[in-house]
């Protein structure tokens, strides 16, 4: 009889689904033959169908199309735990909560894995960062009991979590020979997670890992928050950012270009009070070039590109010392070239606090850097040099392993999914 189980993966930037098939554990291409999706959400204007992942990035980027008509999400993740889970978001017009667009999502994930494997799946061990939400016991359980409402709405009958960067270690620990003590980093698009963990292929079936895991930590900073320090530091200065109106010379508000800079907060800027605020201000600016640029990106509702802009260039300076931002959507010859010296000192703070919860996952472990043999890094975000080379001057005597990025997670879900089910649900 057939047995399966699996382990979702719901990142804040993207997301996995990989499954325990009679045994056999595999992650299921989820998009055009990858095995990660963007966590993007696309709704056409002319039908409020959804549309996801990469196809939905693409629909939007085309604005100028028909099809380009609608209304973009990213970052849903963020959302779990917050007030606006109850408040919902107009959608084209109509009224939507986010647990229907975040079931949406999720429900295509399973729905390509039971078609892969051929039979509805029920059990699910469902991803979570050690904190939803950073010292706040009660939002971060609501935030865990959400999601869990979210899958039982979309078909799983048996949901189990885990942690996102256990479960990395336990994907990482299938190709082990021999036992390490290992810390696992996860950096991810809204968290940042840390497990100091012993690891060993003769411990992959063991049923309960709780002596193997030393300690976990966490921080609510990740790649989106990188991507928000670059566009304060390098973008929204072209915007106007800091700039002053008026007799008295005073600074504009801020606030809208610190929600033009968070991909959850985009949306709520396009509003009749904040354009006629921003025209207002226009008239009394003492730059209107760079502050009519932020009137043009919010007529224009284009401030996911904007960030879709910048995150490119964080992703270029990974290798290039300087980069042209194109922001040709605003004024058809607009660049701004940036330098990786810029961003890196533009994150040196939130850095700063990753680094420093990865020690506390090391005080609270009981253990010193020293003792650590391998570091586990997953998370897109740990391809950023300063991230590279803190945690290479932390851990100066161990083995850097940095295999399947973006994937690990989910895997790692799926062998722990094995672990807690088993062959006890029969399909």
């Amino acid at each position: 009889m057939d047995t399966s189980s699996c382990g979702i993966d719901f990142g804040t930037s993207n997301s996995s689904i990989a499954v325990d098939s009679n045994g056999a554990i595999s992650l299921i291409p989820v998009e055009n033959g990858s095995v990660t999706i963007p966590s993007a959400i696309f709704f056409q204007q002319r039908d409020n169908k959804a549309v996801y992942g990469r196809v939905a990035v693409r629909r939007f980027l085309d604005r100028h199309s028909p099809e380009g008509a609608g209304r973009f999400m990213r970052s849903l993740k963020r959302v779990l735990g917050t007030s606006l889970m109850k408040q919902g978001t107009l959608v084209n017009g109509a009224s939507m909560n986010f647990s229907t667009i975040i079931a949406g999502f999720l429900k295509q994930l399973k729905d390509k894995a039971e078609a892969q494997v051929g039979h509805e799946i029920s059990c699910v061990v469902m991803g979570r960062p050690v904190h939803f939400v950073d010292n706040n016991p009660a939002a971060d359980a609501q935030a865990q009991a959400e999601l869990k409402a979210i899958a039982q709405r979309i078909g799983f009958t048996h949901i189990d979590f885990q942690f996102e960067p256990i479960a990395a270690a336990f994907a990482h620990e299938a190709r082990l020979t021999g036992e390490k003590l290992a810390i696992v980093v996860d950096l991810g698009g809204g968290t940042s997670d840390f497990t100091v963990i012993r690891l060993s292929n003769r411990f992959i079936n063991k049923p309960d890992r709780s002596s193997d895991i030393l300690a976990n930590t966490g921080v609510r900073i990740g790649g989106n928050d990188f991507d928000k320090d670059l566009s304060l530091a390098a973008i929204m200065p072209e915007l106007g950012y800091r700039s002053t109106y008026g007799e008295k010379g005073l600074e504009v508000p801020l606030k809208p270009y610190h929600d033009l800079a968070e991909w959850s907060k985009v949306n709520f800027l396009y509003t009749p009070k904040q354009l006629m605020q921003v025209r207002q201000l226009l008239h009394q600016s003492h730059d209107k070039m760079r502050f009519g640029r932020l009137l043009t990106v919010l007529e224009d509702e284009t401030g996911h590109a904007l960030l879709a802009a910048t995150e490119t260039t964080k992703i270029a300076l990974t290798d290039e010392v300087i980069h042209n931002a194109v922001l040709d959507f605003i004024d058809p010859d607009f660049v701004i070239p940036v330098t990786r010296g810029l961003f890196e000192t533009a994150i040196q703070d939130e850095v700063a606090q990753i680094a420093e919860s990865a020690r506390q996952c090391l005080r609270e472990a009981g253990v010193n850097s020293d003792a650590i043999e391998l570091v586990i890094l997953t998370g897109g975000s740990t391809e950023v040099r300063s991230i590279q080379d803190t945690f290479k001057r932390l851990f100066p005597n161990a083995a850097l392993a940095d295999q399947d990025k973006l994937s690990s997670v989910g895997l790692g879900l799926a062998y722990d999914s094995r672990a807690k089910f088993g062959s006890t649900v029969k399909i």
